[in-house]
């Protein structure tokens, strides 16, 4: 036999739906009514009402998360009338919870239910968000390597004088000053940038790359004019479309913690030692 905890789960599960555009998950107010031990709909319509208040007074979109919906039901062999009803996605539904009466014994399960799956929605939007710039910051090591080795071949010696180069173009300052700064340690830089500035440097090494590929064989000067170029026209167009410059963007945690964050929260249960 089921628990209460358990009957509520597979309730919540088999009311849910999926937005069809979107994907997002999304139930119907009417449907958690009776979950929620609520026999009057305007009763429940103002906790509805008293949740969305407090998404707003969250500084969140309202109408990214309660959407009317109104339907049509029967009330007789050959009758029908519009309903007002609520589209709620689980943010929405968990604040329906915390407004709910919690003198009802059904509100402090679905409180737990949807605690527990905004908890979910959480940790995979973290991995998403720390995936991608895992992914970008893998893709930044690989090109610049390839870029090196074009570099070589285009008569580029001293590579650090190269990288400065590119540097100075997109962020209007060599390495130096970039990392004193933004308060970081020497060589930190791609370690500690966020997904958009490291997308920024992407495009700095691979169109340097294609560039130098492109012109063959070069001086080094002309080779270091190139990199600077490169990132020179990257930050104009940064400017044009009214981003934020690089030099301006926040250091991020250290690589190193966001793999190791990944790896925790695709294994939340795996015991430590030690």
């Amino acid at each position: 036999m089921m628990s209460d905890s358990d009957s509520v789960n597979k309730y919540f599960e088999e009311v849910k739906h999926v937005a069809t555009n979107n994907g997002v998950e999304f139930w119907y107010a009417r449907d958690l009514m009776p979950l929620f031990g609520y026999t009057s709909w305007q009763t429940f319509e103002e906790v509805i009402h008293r949740a969305a208040k407090s998404a707003m007074n969250s500084g969140e979109d309202v109408d990214n998360h309660f959407k009317k919906a109104p339907k049509m039901v029967k009330i007789g062999s050959n009758a029908s009338r519009e309903v007002i009803d609520w589209k709620l996605d689980r943010y929405a539904c968990y604040l329906v919870a915390q407004n709910a009466d919690p003198s009802k014994e059904p509100v402090a399960l679905a409180q737990t239910y949807f605690a527990v799956q905004a908890r979910k929605q959480e940790i995979v939007t973290q991995l998403e968000k720390d995936e991608r710039r895992l992914f970008i910051r893998d893709e930044v090591a690989d090109r610049n390597k390839e870029l090196f080795k074009t570099a070589k071949k285009s008569g580029v010696e001293r590579y650090g004088l190269f990288n400065d180069a590119g540097y100075k173009g997109l962020y209007g300052m060599p390495l130096s000053e970039i990392e004193k700064r933004k308060d970081l340690k020497k060589g930190e830089l791609l370690d500690r940038a966020g997904s958009t500035e490291l997308a920024a440097n992407l495009f700095r090494i691979t169109q340097t790359d294609q560039k130098l590929k492109k012109d063959e064989k070069q001086s080094e000067a002309e080779s270091m004019r190139t990199h600077n170029m490169i990132g020179g026209k990257i930050r104009q167009t940064i400017k044009n479309i009214g981003g934020e410059l690089p030099e301006n963007l926040k250091p991020e945690p250290h690589i190193r913690f966001v793999r190791k964050q990944v790896k925790d929260l695709k294994n939340p249960n795996k015991k430590r030692l030690g």
